[in-house]
């Protein structure tokens, strides 16, 4: 879906851009080849945001998954990282029926810092309705599926306020959750409010397991896409 994105969030050193480049469609095939060759058995699909496009790539995104699906015979477990699509669930739907077998969308921070972390596009409450939505559609069909969410630490949040966000994120059902501290790409981005203990991610995991939360990944260095947490989730549907 190219490396330019049609958001700005401030935290992001992504290209930005109010009209990218057009769709390659060939890419959901060329993808699917490429990781059969890999021999991977769970990838992470992600995207930039492409606010230009009507469906906002959600088809795109769910040809790539079921030509993954096809060429794998359903072997390869596949974890979609999209966007919000504006707060069309019309796009969640879509990529749902492609079979994902985690979906993912980042809160990336407390309610109250959203609309000066996240583009302004970006709303708290339409991320919580992506996850809640993604897990409705989910009941509806018959096969093991969680849902995955982020958060960054360290861009002027309270303990209380990463709390909320946490059971918030539970409230929706989201099963799995990462946090890890915000680095600054580059000057032009957000300063970095507060570096967080190790102690502070340590307790902050500890609470998530007491909220419901099958998993918890939380340290300084933790992104979303965390390798220690693949190998858990590749544990739950064996």
């Amino acid at each position: 879906m190219g490396d330019e994105c049609t958001r700005g969030c401030r935290f992001c050193s992504v290209k930005t851009s109010k009209a990218p480049k057009p769709l390659d469609p060939l890419e959901p095939e060329r993808t699917a080849i490429a990781i059969s060759k890999w021999g991977l058995d769970y990838v992470v699909l992600t995207s930039v945001d492409r606010d230009d496009l009507i469906d906002g790539g959600a088809g795109h995104f769910a040809e790539t998954i079921k030509k993954i699906k096809e060429m794998s015979s359903d072997q390869i477990l596949v974890e979609c990282l999209t966007g919000d699509f504006g707060g069309n669930l019309k796009g969640v739907e879509m990529i749902m029926k492609a079979g994902p077998n985690v979906y993912a969308h980042n809160l990336e921070t407390v309610e109250r810092l959203t609309p000066s972390v996240r583009d302004y596009r970006a709303k708290y409450h339409q991320s919580l309705e992506v996850l809640r939505y993604a897990k409705l559609q989910s009941s509806q069909q018959n096969s093991k599926f969680f849902t995955k969410s982020s958060l960054m630490l360290g861009c002027g949040e309270t303990f209380p306020e990463v709390i909320q966000a946490m059971k918030d994120l539970r409230s929706v059902g989201t099963d799995f959750l990462t946090m890890g501290q915000y680095m600054r790409p580059t000057k032009r981005h957000m300063k970095v409010e507060e570096y967080v203990a190790p102690e502070i991610f340590e307790k902050l995991e500890k609470i998530g397991l007491e909220l419901g939360f099958k998993y918890v990944a939380s340290g300084p260095l933790v992104r979303s896409s965390y390798r220690a947490g693949e190998l858990f989730i590749k544990s739950l549907f064996k």
